[in-house]
Order: structure tokens, then sequence, then C-alpha cells
């Protein structure tokens, strides 16, 4: 009797994490574009502050809460204002770089979700920079604001007439409060901590610091937030992908049989 004994069906293979230097070049490039993009709005100051002016009127109209109503928070004292300052500075860009290494060390399919999500995000909002351009409030003498960060430190801006190394008047939609919800939202997704909903305090500390600090309106956010929205919508989550879309119809296939098969064992 010539029996012999079929291979076993080998298992999908796990998402496999996307080459590094691809990557590294990949998102550096997307930044590059990015704040090269925005400087091509730089000279556009009289739209920027009429635009800011027309703002101003549309959150009048909604009645949305002044921003005075939270930068008066910050100026009970130095202290917070300089730390709402310090908190704009320098977490923002950070903070989401550290997410996705997380997610390409960690959940290399849902790294590859959340970068496409913020290239999307980031590439819609480099469009309503270039036919947007706006004024923040810190610069609308109608808004009646402080610019926190001139008064108290520290600053990432220099005076707009001499600043070339970045577009101060693309304050819409505010990258600083999309990138940071998407953030949240990427770590709440992709662990299971029951405590993961705490992610949430970092785009809601980033809002009213945002704010607070005179740097965007209301608006900003609310448009950040609806671009995110349509991004999210566009990009599937990886359990929506074809790979593990395949896995769950195989898990709904009959199942072979465990044991060895021996071909020709009846002749």
């Amino acid at each position: 009797m010539n029996a012999r004994t079929e291979p076993a069906e080998a298992k999908p293979s796990a998402i496999a994490r996307p080459p590094l230097v691809r990557e590294l070049l990949l998102v550096a490039g997307l930044f590059l574009v990015y704040k090269f993009g925005r400087q091509l709005v730089t000279g556009h100051t009289a739209e920027a502050y009429r635009n800011a002016g027309h703002v101003w009127h549309w959150e009048r109209v909604l009645d949305l809460p002044g921003e005075g109503s939270v930068q008066s928070l910050l100026l009970h004292g130095d202290t917070l204002a300089h730390l709402a300052n310090t908190y704009y500075a320098t977490v923002h860009f950070p903070a989401t770089v550290a997410f996705l290494v997380w997610l390409y060390l960690k959940r290399p399919a849902h790294y590859v979700w959340a970068r496409r999500v913020l290239a999307l995000l980031t590439g819609a909002a480099l469009v309503l920079h270039l036919v947007f351009p706006l004024a923040p409030p810190r610069m609308l003498a109608a808004a009646g604001l402080v610019d926190t960060a001139k008064v108290y430190g520290p600053s990432v801006y220099g005076p707009p007439q001499t600043d070339t190394l970045s577009n101060q008047f693309a304050a819409m939609p505010s990258l600083h409060f999309g990138w940071a919800l998407m953030v949240a939202i990427g770590l709440i997704v992709a662990t299971r901590s029951r405590r993961r909903w705490l992610w949430l305090l970092h785009p809601l500390v980033t809002l009213l610091v945002i704010v607070g600090t005179a740097n965007h309106y209301w608006m900003d956010a609310i448009v950040a937030t609806a671009l995110l929205g349509i991004a999210l919508a566009v990009i599937h989550l990886p359990h929506r992908t074809a790979t593990t879309a395949g896995r769950a119809q195989e898990k709904l296939a009959p199942a072979e049989p465990k044991e060895n098969v021996l071909v020709g064992a009846g002749r």
C-alpha cells in the first residue's frame, strides 16, 4: 500500500511591518510637503484678516462661547499661561511621532491605518490653508485677546512680517487639535485597557490650550474634527481590511479534518 500524507494548510501570515526606511522617507516627505505648502499663502495677509473677521462673526451667530472665557482661566497667574504655551510648543509634534512609533513597533496594522488617516487629514488641511488663509484670534483686534506666548513665553512664532519658518495665517483647521484627536482615537482602538479612554484628555487639554492661548478659534477645532471624521470614514479600520476579512470567512468555512489523510489507503 502506497500511502502519503497531505500537507496541512498553511495558516495566514501575520500582518507584516512596513519597511522602516520607506516609512521614514514617506512620513518625512509628507511633513516637508505640508510645511512648504503652507508657505504658499504667507503673503495673503489682507485676506487672512478678512476671513478672521468672518469666522469671529460666524461664531457669535452660532452662539459659541467666547475664546476669552477660556483665556481668562489662564491669565490668573503667569505659571498657568506659561505651562499652556509650553504645551502648545512642545507636545503637538513629539506626541504624534511617539504615537506612530509605538504603533509601528506594537500594532503594525493599526500603524498603516493611522498613518493613512493622518496623511489624508493633513493633505485636506493644506488645501484649506490655501483656499482659506486665516489670521489667528491673537492677531484679531476685535477679539480682544492676549497673545500669551508673546507676553508669558515661550513662543514658537516670530513677528509675522519676518517669520519665514512658519505660516501664521493658516489657523483653520487646527492640526494641533486634529492630530491630538487622532492620537487618542488610535490608541483607544489599538489597545484594550479599561483606562484607554483617558487618552481623550490629550485632545481636551489641547483644545483648551489652543483656544486659551489665542492661537485658534473654536471653529478651527470643529473643522479639524469634521475633516478627521471624513478621513476615518474613508480609511477603514484594520479589522475591515481584505486580509482580516479573509480570515473571518475562513472561520465560517467548514473545518477540514485535523487528522492526516492517507491517499490510496482504500485501494
